[in-house]
Order: structure tokens, then sequence, then C-alpha cells
């Protein structure tokens, strides 16, 4: 977690550089946020929407706006003097924050990013170098999970596959049970990867699952890679920091990226990715940014810090974000369990209202999880997963995110329809009833997906 050295440093409108020292991370009980404050943080959101999808793109509060905005008119009242002289240090007073958040050793592990999506990309052009210069062998293997984000799954096709790599995905069941079914099907990857003296090469693995959402046990599969003789691993955790535990030494990955802008309060977009210093991996701080600038080859971080003339203002906010969180008790780690304590809160009184069930055990999520939908609304596609979802927002003023899960063979009326329903700070009981009584009202009308028009 950060130590108390770290100073926050927000320019005042006259272009001036005030600095105080950063509040520690949890707040004293007199100083706690109040229920007012906070809906005053977020009075910007549209109050006629039930947002339960935090998970999707985050949330910003006011007084972090603000912060930003001051940044951005810094740099705009004169560009040459906030380049050469508040950019970098500002940067690296973030870098050092979220160094000490998530337990990295060194700073230059730490490299500041626009999403987690920039980071794969990052780290699988790194893999299709070492394909393409002969460090990896054409049909060696990169694991990763079925339930991997969309774009990562495009970012193998594009660097992996194109490369000479082989692609392995590892098929999860849903709904999940336990951290036992992951881990034997993970294995049983890890067997099929190694067959005719194939190497893993790399194992790309989600710390929590964007679709559906459930938390990997990725401490344990990282030891089975190392067991194994996997010889990196990435784990793309975009929904992690702010949400679940993200501790660099306990974790033990070589690369790992969060978002920022998704659970930690940041104005999108913005997150970090850690590569750990350790000499005796192949092709190790051998990263680049793809985008190419000037400072190519003076190391991730700073290649990173500098990618042409572009709006940096959310990187440079990170310091008013942790006073912000640190007003609330027991600061981010406080959050985090009010928040997963209230998500699992509502998703058992959605099932039981609906008759349904969890997609996953408690202890398997953090602040999102999956609650099935009443199989009588007739879900039988993603396109109807999406016309529904679309239907809630237009007609309930309910923005909630559904997935379509295939029956299995034999099963009878089974519900294959789940809502990711998250909870973040902001939100209020009525937003989970007001979802709760649409969700009725459909079934009482007797409504299919097939009634809607594509």
């Amino acid at each position: 977690m950060a130590s108390n050295n770290h100073r926050r440093s927000s320019p005042d409108t006259n272009g001036s550089h005030s600095i105080s020292k950063k509040p520690k991370l949890s707040a004293p009980s007199s100083s706690a946020i109040t229920v007012s404050e906070i809906e005053s943080e977020f009075s910007h959101h549209d109050g006629s929407v039930a947002r339960i999808n935090n998970g999707s793109f985050g949330s910003c509060p006011s007084s972090v706006i603000s912060a930003q905005h001051k940044w951005q008119l810094k740099y705009l009242r004169q560009p040459d003097h906030f380049y050469f002289n508040h950019l970098k240090p500002a940067i690296d007073n973030s870098r050092s924050i979220i160094k000490d958040l998530v337990n990295a050793q060194h700073l230059d592990e730490i490299s500041i990013v626009d999403n987690a999506t920039t980071a794969a990309a990052i780290v699988l052009q790194h893999t299709a170098w070492c394909f393409r210069e002969g460090k990896f062998d054409k049909g060696d293997i990169v694991v990763m999970l079925h339930y991997a984000y969309g774009s990562v799954k495009k970012s193998m096709e594009a660097y992996v596959s194109r490369a000479g790599g082989k692609v392995i995905e590892v098929p999860l069941p849903f709904p999940v049970t336990s951290n036992e079914e992951i881990v034997t099907e993970f294995r049983k990857a890890l067997e099929m990867g190694k067959t005719d003296g194939r190497k893993v090469r790399l194992a790309v693995i989600d710390h929590v699952t964007s679709m559906p959402c459930v938390v990997i046990p990725v401490k344990e599969l990282i030891q089975i890679c190392r067991e194994e003789g996997v010889e990196q691993v990435f784990v793309d955790a975009a929904h992690s920091i702010g949400c679940t535990d993200v501790d660099m030494q306990e974790i033990g990955a070589d690369y790992y990226t969060s978002n920022l802008h998704k659970w930690f309060f940041c104005p999108p977009s913005v997150a970090f990715l850690y590569s750990r210093k350790n000499p005796n991996t192949a092709g190790a701080g051998d990263l680049h940014h793809p985008v190419v600038s000037h400072e190519y080859g003076n190391g991730l971080a700073v290649e990173s810090s500098w990618i042409g003339t572009r709006d940096y203002s959310s990187q440079l906010v990170v310091p008013d974000v942790l006073e912000f969180v640190n007003r609330f008790e027991g600061g981010v780690e406080g959050i985090k369990k009010r928040n997963h304590e209230a998500v699992v809160e509502m998703g058992e009184m959605l099932a039981k209202a609906w008759g349904t069930h969890l997609g996953s055990p408690s202890h398997m999520c953090a602040s999102m999880i999956m609650v099935g939908l009443p199989a009588c609304l007739r879900i039988h596609s993603d396109s109807d997963a999406l016309k529904l979802r679309t239907h809630f927002r237009d007609v309930f003023e309910v923005e909630v995110p559904i997935y379509y899960r295939p029956p299995r063979d034999g099963e009878v009326e089974p519900v294959t329809g789940y809502a990711r329903i998250s909870h973040q700070i902001y939100n209020k009981v009525e937003d989970y009833y007001k979802f709760r009584d649409a969700v009725n009202q459909l079934v009482d009308n007797g409504f299919a997906c097939a009634l809607l028009s594509n």
C-alpha cells in the first residue's frame, strides 16, 4: 500500500504548483465521507437510470474531474512549459503511488498506459517478436482462458497467431462452483500444450473475467505455470485494482495490468502495466509501446509517458483519486469489502425474486456477480442478450449487461441468460429493486426475446 511520503501535486488556476503531503490510506472515522457528500460527488450521473454496470466504464467523482480540469487548463495555458517542467514529474508521482498500491519492488516496473487493451497489445507484440526473431519456435504455445476479453483474443490473432504461435484456449465451466473446476481445466490445457515436445511460452490469465464475471485463482494458476515450465505469465486484470486484492509479490506474474478508471475512480482512460524485473526471463525488459515516439528505447515507462501530443490529464490525477478513497472508512480496502458484501446481497435478492441462482459462489466474485434471469424470457443467442440489454435501457432505464450461456445437452428449461450486476459506492438498493421489478413485469406480461425487433 502507498506510504505517507507521497505528495499530492495539483496545479491551481494561476498555474502555480501547490504541494501537500498525501493523506493516509485509511481515513479517521471523524473525517469519513458522508452519504450526502457521496451523492454530490456523483451528481453528474443521470439520476433517472439505475446504473448497475460500473464494471464496463467505471465512474469518476466530481472532485477528481475538477482536478483533471485544472491539469488540462495548465497544459492549454502554456504547453511548452507544461511539457518541459510538469508532465514527467506528475506522471512519475502517479507511478510511484501505483507502485506502492500494488506492492511492486521497483518504480521502473510500473508503466502508465491508456487501458488494459493497450497493455495486452504491448505484451503480445513482444511475444510476436520472440516468434519472429527465433527466440520461440514456430508452433510453440500460448495459453489463454476461453473467457478472455474479446480485444485480448483479437490481439492474440493479430500478434501471436500471425507470428507462428499456436493459441490454446482453456474451456471454463459456467456456472462455476469452485476454484478446483478452473484449476483442473487449466492443467489439462497445459498438458495439451506440451504434447509433441512443444513449449508453452506464455499463459494469459484473467484475474476477474469480464463476461461472465468470475474471480480466477491467479496465484494458484501461476504456481502451476512455474511448476510446469511455462516461460512467462501475463495477468489481464482489467477490473482488479479497487475491486479485489492486487499484490505483485504475492501474485508473482511476469506482467500484470489493471485499469484505474473502472474501480479506482480515475477518469477514462488510464491503466498500469507491471513488468517484473527478471534478467533470467527471455526478452525481459524488452517491452515497447506500440505507438513509437522519440522516446523509443528508453524503457517502456518512459516510452509510455510520451506517445505524442494528447491529453495526459487522466494519468496525473492518481494522487487526487487516492485522496478521495481515503475519505472512506478503511480506504480502498473498506470500499472493496462493502462493495463485495452489497453485490452479493443484491445478487441473492434478485435470484430469490426470480427463482434462479447465482453464477458463482460469493467467494468467487468481487464487486460484480452473475445472476440468472428467468428461463421464460427465452434468451437463445448473443443477439437476444444484446437486444434485451437495450430493452432494459430504453424502456426501463436500467443499465446492465446480459450474458447468453448456450444450453448443455439434456438440460430442460435451463437458465441461459445472466445479468452481470455491479455495486459501486454511488449505488442504492433502489437501483436493484428497479431491475427486479422490470424483469418481473416482463415475466408477468408473457414477454420473450423473440418479440424484440432486430
